[in-house]
């Protein structure tokens, strides 16, 4: 297998940190990805603390995060590495026990690309990984959209939202709307009759209109101006 494209753009392994409290638990996801063709772990970290120290040290690609840690948690630390100078290129996928875990919409909001369950299989965690590595949102199917739509639903609409959504066209406004709901470049594009590549450059001018990090993002502020309906 060919080493696969990291974050940076080069044809180099994509380079992880593993943060997690529990030592066997980063030990097992260790060994899991040093057999893999194009990964390769890093560093690990037992804190946020630590997480935010090894990022800037390390500057990963992929940072596998736990949410419940001492000292400081997984939510926080994804908070200031996401807002570092020097470490924009840093994907965060938050690994959780639980579905009903109300942090991974702040998790989201602070700056995550998204999240696993802790008991994915090997192949989901894995193309997780690559997912967020290339620039992606991974939401996964069995609980991101409804933990976002419960949460948001728990809050008034963003009092700035016209004005947010002001900044985009009625294409973008569009694109965005299929972000929410979900939907890849190549199946918005299918929905609006896009070229992948067309649709990939309208989520590109949302992104930076609407000052998102990335795609999931994207998701977060659709549910929030109340362009997706929970």
């Amino acid at each position: 297998m060919n080493p696969v494209t990291s974050a940076s753009g080069r044809g180099t392994p994509i380079k992880v940190l593993l943060v997690d409290d529990e030592h066997l638990v980063r030990s097992g996801f260790k060994i899991l990805l040093e057999v893999e063709d194009g990964i390769t772990v890093v560093g690990e970290a037992a804190t946020g603390a630590e997480a935010v120290e090894q990022a800037r040290a390390l500057r990963p690609d992929v940072v596998l995060m736990d949410i419940r840690m001492p000292k400081m948690d997984g939510i926080e630390a994804t908070r200031q590495i996401a807002t570092t100078n020097g470490l924009q290129h840093v994907r965060i996928l938050i690994l959780t026990t639980y579905d009903t875990d109300a942090y991974v919409f702040e998790g989201l909001q602070a700056g995550a690309s998204g999240f696993l369950l802790k008991d994915a299989g090997p192949a989901e965690l894995l193309h997780g990984i690559r997912v967020v590595a290339a620039g992606e949102a991974l939401l996964a199917p069995r609980i991101t959209r409804r933990l976002i739509a419960q949460f948001t639903a728990q809050r008034t609409a963003d009092k700035a939202a016209d004005h947010r959504l002001a900044a985009l066209t009625d294409r973008e406004r569009e694109v965005l709307k299929l972000v929410g709901m979900g939907m890849s470049n190549n199946e918005i594009g299918a929905e609006l009759c896009l070229s992948p590549a067309t649709a990939r450059t309208h989520v590109s001018h949302a992104m930076v209109k609407l000052g998102a990090r990335d795609r999931a993002q994207l998701v977060v502020i659709a549910y929030r101006t109340g362009l997706v309906k929970p």
